[in-house]
């Protein structure tokens, strides 16, 4: 459980660095985003772990980048819509 916990939050962590470095201009400041990206991790490996039970490593730490990706995708901002001036 413990190697599961702590894949599953450095996982995290990497995928919400990794988002913060290519969408920055979409994501809000960092102190936001990699608190949110260990947190998804942490909880989709709880929930993995609390599903199919112990032994399944892989599958648990899939389950938490999965689960952080889908939170780190709830902070992106739509981009902005550029409108041209129609003469």
């Amino acid at each position: 459980m413990i190697v599961e916990a702590l894949g599953s939050a450095l996982l995290g962590l990497t995928l919400a660095y990794l988002a913060g470095r290519l969408l920055a201009d979409r994501l809000p400041g960092r102190n936001l985003v990699l608190p949110t990206g260990l947190a998804g991790g942490l909880l989709g490996a709880f929930l993995t772990h609390s599903a199919l039970g112990a032994g399944h490593l892989l599958a648990t730490l899939a389950g938490g980048v999965l689960v952080a990706a889908a939170v780190l995708s709830l902070l992106i901002r739509p981009r902005r819509m550029r409108h041209s001036a129609h003469a």
